[in-house]
């Protein structure tokens, strides 16, 4: 016998793909692969030859042994070069992320917030004050009845 497929974890799984949060997921990830070719590129291209006056121009050069003969395969050698290359491209990306995508949608945040709350800051207001109005109404009314009870 053959079972049947629950239709619903079929239909459950496409409500999940179509979902905002996946696509812009995958939107992230591309844009994120095709920016990390260009962080790549700027520490290959400038920050390595800025380094390089200092010493290689490319930075896997740079190690430092821990054994005496460090020559071929022999000795152990600590490659710092490259592990400060990827801390570099790391550290640009980061810096990239956070003044050109983070800060910027968290100061349009606040600013949607604050209006909000200026929004509902005024509702609010108008409503204290609307309130006061029939407050006064009130108890001109109840001055002006009990005033022509006393005169009569």
């Amino acid at each position: 016998m053959s079972e049947k497929k629950d239709p619903s974890l079929w239909h459950g799984f496409k409500a999940f793909l179509m979902r905002g949060n996946v696509v812009d997921l995958a939107v992230a990830v591309v844009v994120g692969a095709a920016f990390s070719n260009i962080v790549n590129s700027v520490v290959k291209g400038l920050i390595n030859p800025v380094v390089g006056a200092i010493g290689t121009k490319n930075l896997d050069h740079y190690s430092s042994c821990l054994s005496a003969p460090c020559k071929g395969d022999q000795g152990i050698q600590i490659f710092w070069g490259s592990v400060l290359g990827a801390t570099l491209q790391f550290l640009i990306t980061a810096a990239v992320v956070y003044f050109l995508m983070v800060l910027p949608m968290a100061r349009f945040l606040a600013r949607q917030e604050a209006r909000r709350k200026a929004r509902e800051g005024t509702n609010e207001v108008a409503q204290v004050t609307e309130l006061e109005v029939l407050e006064q109404i009130r108890d001109e009314l109840v001055a002006q009845r009990s005033g022509e009870r006393s005169g009569r």
